[in-house]
């Protein structure tokens, strides 16, 4: 399902988080496609709590790409760091201030990560938490793009098949 190279960077980055108890949450197309998406994956995105970045940030240094740093680019308002683990990218984006504009840029919507939603999921010998399949839809819903509306989809079959 999952390329060798996006496994070993996942294994690497829980790895690091669970040892350091940092809560998190995996979302984005790699979680969309746990749940039946088709299209193949960028990157892995992953929420922490913002003040949880600097924990981190001395152990993932050779491996950032980008931030991290605060952004708000019209569509994402957050703080944010991209690593680079293996050719797979790792965007660990904050749990609580994130916010989201809407679909004609008019509004900013909070997405704080709830935790008591997320899943509790084994992938090839690691374990990780991931976003709810009601979660996911609820984010996937604000962005633009003809993968978000497969995702969209492929998540509410998922839904529909499966008991919860």
């Amino acid at each position: 399902m999952f390329e060798k190279r996006t496994i070993n960077a996942l294994k690497w980055i829980v790895g690091i988080l669970d040892n350091k108890k940092i809560p998190f949450q995996i979302s984005g197309g790699f979680v969309a496609k746990l749940y039946g998406s088709n299209r193949m994956i960028n990157d892995i995105d992953i929420d922490v709590p913002e003040s949880e970045f600097k924990s981190i940030e001395e152990e993932v240094k050779p491996y950032i790409i980008f931030g991290p740093m605060h952004i708000n680019d019209g569509k994402w308002d957050m703080e944010i760091m991209t690593l680079k683990y293996e050719d797979q990218e790792i965007d660990i984006g904050g749990a609580y201030d994130t916010k989201i504009s809407n679909n004609d840029r008019t509004k900013w919507i909070p997405f704080p990560v709830d935790y008591s939603k997320i899943r509790r999921l084994k992938i090839q010998d690691v374990e990780v938490n991931i976003v709810s399949p009601e979660e996911l839809i609820k984010y996937k819903q604000h962005l633009d793009g003809k993968h978000q509306v497969e995702d969209i989809e492929a998540v509410r079959n998922y839904i529909k098949h499966t008991i919860l």
